[in-house]
């Protein structure tokens, strides 16, 4: 029977990455990621895995990320028993942020189900606890870049840096055949835009017979500064932001995007090329990520600082109680503030928005990729108002985005990884994207490629391109694909009817308004 791979997540969507491969009777999982962005598409983290936990023989972990990562504890939970290859690097920061997954978890329904007892709702159980993800790393295998892994069924792998995030992996794999020579499988994973703070650029071998390539960027090409042009954009902003008088907030992933903003700003307070200002990260995960970044110092690449001053310097500030956390709302402005999640769509982030949003003189910057339906991109698509932990904030402050820092490769630099991959010769999957990126970078492509969708399933046959092989997809395929979801409509809707009610001239108006509210329900 031919090789199959089976989609369930980053296929019409770009979070939730999970590839499922059936070979001579072996289940293999590359990545086991957490699905973020609309409610719509975050509640298939608490619906039934598409496969049973205890049947999968082996989990390969291309990189930390939470959309990469993040259901691991409920896979092991679940049943499964197998070991999770990954790097050494990507062990470490997964031996961070899984735990911190889970206790967001649990934070996060506590006082969700606080509001839901007040509403007479039931309660609802976390994905996982911080105790099931410290229970799940006792399955990583510690694998170096190069080397192969023997998996069930035959199938071999190995890992190749990938650019994107100290640890971050693709996957070669070779999967026997009856009576012929063994297929090779490339999943990029993440790759990474070259030239990088913590990273070297990305490898991986060219002449495979199928290739699984992320398009996060598809539809985009982004200018290449150098460090020091980076730098200059990023001192550019900063110089704004404390001009204005308020604080500068900056949404940030704990991993690799603290580290990079961090490292920029200490070395340019250094140089005397910004102003010597406190620039505090409050975030306990991005405080332990940094530590493991410290550990493999020896990984970066040359021109990173050396250990000594790696991280460190005297305006830094590293929070660590909930206490030093709300002590920062008493500061007005002045501060640098760095905090997670990086889509503002959980953790200590949500607070400062709440406390700097409506103010005029303070400063919001977006240094990475939104997801659709999260707080982060509500704001960078221009939101005058947003819903945060149940209540309704006015969007005053400076929003700015900053892409220079992005992680990911852009649809030239993706272009070029593809080519350089050359002869790939059966096919193409072009995953975590949404519509435009995906079809945007399918069009500077030849050969046969494909957009897989959600739980979708392809036959590699020996010869000719894939085969589709049917799905039972967990969501409609326009759910998947949405940017905004009900959820994100229904909260716009009463901001909205807010608005309108408060401009109204008079009561009779009001009254007037709401009845026709009242019809258009009842009709």
């Amino acid at each position: 029977m031919d090789p199959t791979l089976i989609f369930h997540g980053a296929a019409g969507t770009v979070t939730g990455s999970c590839l499922r491969i059936l070979a001579n009777g072996a289940e293999i999982l590359i990545d086991c990621g957490l699905f973020q962005g609309p409610k719509t598409i975050k509640a298939l983290n608490w619906r039934p895995f598409p496969f049973e936990a205890k049947r999968i023989d082996a989990v390969i972990l291309t990189h930390a990320h939470i959309d990469h990562a993040g259901l691991i504890p409920r896979l092991a939970r679940e049943g499964y028993k197998g070991r999770v290859h990954a790097t050494a690097a990507t062990a470490d920061l997964a031996a961070v942020m899984l735990p911190d997954s889970g206790y967001i978890q649990e934070t996060e329904v506590e006082r969700l189900n606080r509001r839901n007892a007040a509403r007479g709702k039931p309660p609802v159980a976390p994905i996982y606890t911080r105790a099931d993800a410290e229970a799940c790393l006792s399955l990583f295998a510690r694998q170096p870049y190069g080397r192969w892994i023997d998996l069930p069924g035959g199938v071999r792998a190995r890992f190749w840096n990938a650019g994107h995030l100290l640890g971050s992996a693709s996957v070669e794999l070779t999967i026997p055949r009856e009576g012929g020579e063994a297929a090779t499988l490339l999943v990029s994973g993440d790759l990474g835009p070259g030239d990088k703070a913590f990273v070297d650029d990305a490898e991986a071998p060219h002449g495979i017979d199928w290739l699984v390539v992320e398009s996060t960027y598809g539809n985009r090409e982004r200018d290449d500064p150098s460090p020091e042009e980076r730098r200059a954009l990023l001192a550019a902003e900063v110089r704004a932001a404390l001009a204005a008088g308020g604080n500068l907030i900056m949404p940030a992933f704990a991993v690799e995007r603290t580290q990079e903003l961090l490292h920029d700003l200490d070395v340019m307070m250094e140089q005397g090329k910004l102003p010597a200002s406190p620039v505090v990260i409050d975030s306990p995960l991005a405080t332990r990520a940094t530590a493991a970044f410290r550990k493999h110092l020896k990984e970066l690449p040359e021109e990173t600082e050396p250990a000594e001053s790696f991280l460190s310097g005297p305006n830094i500030r590293f929070t660590q109680t909930v206490d030093e956390s709300k002590a920062l709302n008493r500061i007005a402005g002045g501060l640098i503030i760095l905090s997670a999640s990086g889509m503002a769509d959980a953790g200590r982030i949500r607070h400062h928005l709440l406390n700097n949003l409506w103010r005029p003189q303070s400063t919001v910057l977006f240094t990475g990729y939104q997801a659709p339906g999260t707080l982060g991109r509500l704001l960078v698509d221009g939101a005058r108002e947003v819903t945060i932990m149940g209540q309704e904030v006015a969007v005053r402050a400076r929003i700015r985005t900053l892409d220079c820092y992005s992680g990911h490769a852009d649809r030239r630099d993706l272009l070029a990884w593809v080519a350089a991959r050359a002869p790939v010769r059966q096919g193409l999957f072009l995953v975590h994207g949404e519509d435009e990126a995906r079809t945007g970078l399918a069009a500077g492509l030849s050969g046969s490629v494909e957009l897989p969708e959600m739980d979708a399933a392809y036959a590699l046959p020996a010869i000719g391109p894939a085969r589709p092989r049917g799905a039972t997809p967990r969501l409609p395929q326009a759910a998947a694909h949405a940017v905004r979801d009900w959820h994100n409509e229904r909260a716009a809707l009463l901001l909205e009817l807010r608005r309108k009610l408060e401009a109204a001239p008079d009561d009779a108006a009001r009254d007037a308004l709401l009845h026709r509210v009242k019809d258009a329900l009842e009709g």
